[in-house]
């Protein structure tokens, strides 16, 4: 059996280019992503010790938690410079693919992909890698997919202070269009989702009523904003705290979804 391998590009991003295992720790808007999912999450978790694999789950920066909380946990990644780090965290870590799991069927409670479904450009691809969630899923079983939202590169850009520059208009422009980021530049080759796509692709999977919310709201640009042109550290101020507010009171309303950086959806197996 052929085993799919991850994009070369996505390989260096992780190896070269960029620390995963700072991303949700040394910014504002990073702590933001990290306690908005934490959150999420825990609403729809099982009770521990359910059996948690984290899928394209990096260096284990939720598998920390989850084994602090009780939770038995499997990670998968493909880097195995996350796969060596993630050891710390007390989960069992294996390198390996969300398009090709090695688990058996029905083996595990919750599946988390809380990054492979973005670093997968082609929907074939993005289908298989929710086809092995659900496999490996109980019967009844939790499902937590993420996305970037369509629009995160937009914000992102005009926050740090340098969307009216014509190359980065066109580059911007062109992920708008079409959704993908080719990864020649910056950050990696990406897809990038709406909302309502998101809950598409889950449902499809034959995950039943699948809801999908905004990670880190309608405000987490301005935190960036404020962040990066002051030099600022807002891990730990009022603004943090207004921003991480206006995340959950934007919740009930769904034409929000486009202004947070990355998307959540929750779903079930059928039991």
């Amino acid at each position: 059996m052929t085993h799919p391998e991850p994009a070369p590009e996505i390989m260096r991003f992780y190896t070269e280019t960029v620390d995963e295992a700072d991303r949700l720790t040394t910014t504002a808007d990073g702590r933001l992503e990290m306690v908005r999912t934490r959150e999420l999450l825990r609403r729809y978790l099982p009770t521990p010790p359910a059996r948690v694999l984290d899928v394209g789950g990096g260096p284990g920066a939720h598998a920390r938690w989850l084994v602090e909380d009780g939770y038995g946990v499997y990670l998968v990644d493909p880097v195995p410079r996350h796969v060596e780090r993630a050891r710390a965290t007390g989960a069992s870590v294996e390198i390996g693919d969300a398009r090709s799991l090695t688990p058996a069927d029905a083996s595990f409670d919750v599946v988390l992909l809380l990054g492979p479904l973005y670093h997968l450009t082609a929907r074939t691809d993005r289908d298989q890698a929710l086809a092995e969630a659900y496999r490996v899923l109980k019967p009844g079983g939790l499902l937590a997919a993420a996305g970037i939202n369509r629009y995160a590169s937009l914000f992102e850009h005009a926050a740090f202070g340098h969307l009216h520059k014509e190359p980065l208009q066109k580059s911007i422009g062109r992920i708008l269009d079409s959704q993908i980021h080719d990864g020649k530049k910056a950050f990696t080759a990406a897809y990038f989702h709406t909302g309502e796509q998101l809950r598409d692709e889950v449902a499809a999977a034959g995950f039943t009523e699948p809801q999908v919310f905004g990670i880190e709201g309608p405000a987490w640009s301005m935190l960036a904003a404020a962040e990066r042109n002051t030099d600022g550290d807002f891990r730990d101020t009022p603004l943090f705290e207004s921003t991480l507010t206006a995340a959950r009171l934007a919740e009930p309303y769904p034409e929000l979804l486009a202004a947070s950086s990355h998307l959540l959806s929750i779903g079930h197996r059928p039991a």
